[in-house]
């Protein structure tokens, strides 16, 4: 990557991101970025829209439950089911031994 790019402003506040910076950042056309002030400067962040239905699985709460599953799932603390009432039974057993 190149120390430094410079583009320039043009008609409506356009710039166009060296080619080099698009290939590094995986920046392709139509792409978002967010656009925030930074201590003397302007930061641009690489960003992709979520459907609205599927916003919920990249929440943090999610996302940490989500972690929380693999790291089991790691270490071997599973159990499985033959069916749907084999896992119903098993949750209430599991259920059970916590109180």
């Amino acid at each position: 990557m190149e120390p430094f790019a410079l583009t320039k402003v043009t008609r409506n506040g356009q710039i166009t991101l060296p080619a080099a910076l698009r290939h590094d950042f995986h920046i392709e056309e139509g792409d978002f970025l967010e656009v925030r002030p930074a201590k003397g400067g302007i930061m641009l962040i690489p960003k992709q829209l979520i459907d609205r239905d599927q916003a919920y699985f990249w929440s943090p709460s999610w996302q940490a439950a989500e972690r929380e599953a693999g790291e089991d799932i790691a270490a071997g603390r599973m159990t499985a089911a033959s069916d749907a009432g084999d896992l119903f039974k098993k949750l209430e057993q599991g259920r059970k031994k916590k109180r």
